[in-house]
């Protein structure tokens, strides 16, 4: 059983329908890619899987529980986490609170600190700056903020919208090292992602969307060898 199934899921803005009952799953253990041009319905499709925003039609399941209807806040305690496009971190709290709240649903402390030092680990520019003021941060280091923060509530599945989007070259690449070494931490990865080839380079699978459907899937590896995905999203 996939830890995440779509079925015929199917959004509309009014008479626009930006989502033309698409499926999908997420393996357990996976980096899977949602890929696609700007206005395919990428970032509509992670909304609509977080109940950010009303279903025309579909069922969600995740781990085996049906999610289609339990509103966004009680989905982090089942286990998913989104870190949405534009990063939408706490602008006028610390680093450290930033990154407390994350782990608002858990209960145990000592668990909680030492997560907390995974993460400072993991990025030692957040525990030096985890007093400074989480607006005052550079793009890059906004993106490993919220990333980190979502991870603090110890997710079994991460979903990301867009995490590279406006960085640097140098930050992009160290955004997708941490997707890696997440996965490789047994947190299972859906990624949204408009670099099609990092994105693809680091799936194990992934599903094209085009105008609000699966236009293509495959593995990563494969996808990123394909004549018509590198024509139309990797530049030839």
């Amino acid at each position: 059983m996939a830890l995440l199934e779509v079925e015929n899921l199917a959004v509309s803005y009014g008479l626009i329908q930006a989502i033309k009952g698409i499926s999908f799953e997420v393996n357990e253990g996976e980096i899977v890619a949602l890929i696609g041009a700007n206005g395919a319905g990428k970032t509509t499709t992670m909304h609509a899987l977080c109940n950010l925003i009303p279903k025309q039609a579909g069922k969600v399941t995740f781990d085996g529980k049906d999610v289609t209807g339990v509103a966004a806040h009680k989905l982090v305690p089942m286990g998913i986490a989104q870190v949405p496009e534009g990063r939408r971190i706490f602008q006028e709290l610390t680093v450290a609170e930033n990154l407390r709240l994350g782990s608002y649903t858990r209960k145990n402390k000592k668990e909680i600190e030492e997560s907390l030092e995974k993460m400072y680990e993991r990025f030692p520019i957040l525990k030096e700056r985890s007093k400074q003021i989480a607006g005052t941060l550079s793009g890059g280091e906004q993106q490993m903020l919220a990333m980190s923060r979502a991870l603090m509530s110890h997710p079994k599945l991460l979903l990301l919208d867009e995490p590279s989007m406006g960085l640097s070259p140098l930050y992009v690449n160290t955004i997708f090292d941490m997707i890696k070494q997440v996965n490789s931490e047994e947190t299972t990865v859906l990624l949204v992602e408009q670099n099609a080839k990092k994105a693809l380079a680091i799936a194990d699978r992934a599903y094209v969307l085009e105008i609000g459907k699966i236009a293509k899937s495959g593995k990563g590896a494969e996808l990123l060898e394909d004549d018509s995905i590198r024509r139309a999203y990797l530049g030839g």
